[in-house]
């Protein structure tokens, strides 16, 4: 079994891709079906997909925890820096280095080297 599709719904789908996009994820933006316009990236067999809020949403979801493996790992984290979002200085863990970081809605995600 394996994850394929993984939506996560805002306010500022623009804003969301744009900070997604500095961690090295390439968007779409697009609609199908019935769908409103969104964000889609590819990773492996998994579609990220950045929608708008749905039609009775009134919060943003901020507790869900993303974690993605990362080429080039230091130069993300300062083109981050560079680019005012906070990230933890990197940390040494079972699962290798890691550093955390939050999106602009205020989902924590881990960034893995």
């Amino acid at each position: 079994m394996e994850i394929r599709l993984l939506v996560i719904r805002t306010e500022d789908q623009e804003r969301l891709a744009n900070f997604y996009s500095l961690i090295g994820l390439t968007f779409e933006y697009h609609k199908h079906g019935n769908s409103p316009m969104h964000y889609s990236a590819t990773i492996g067999s998994l579609v990220l997909e950045i929608y708008p809020l749905a039609k009775n949403q009134t919060e943003i979801e901020k507790n869900i925890r993303l974690g993605f493996a990362v080429d080039n790992f230091d130069e993300i984290l300062e083109l981050l820096r560079k680019s005012n979002v906070a990230v933890s200085e990197p940390a040494l863990t079972e699962f290798g280095f890691i550093a955390v970081t939050t999106d602009p809605d205020g989902r924590k995600i881990e960034l893995y080297s």
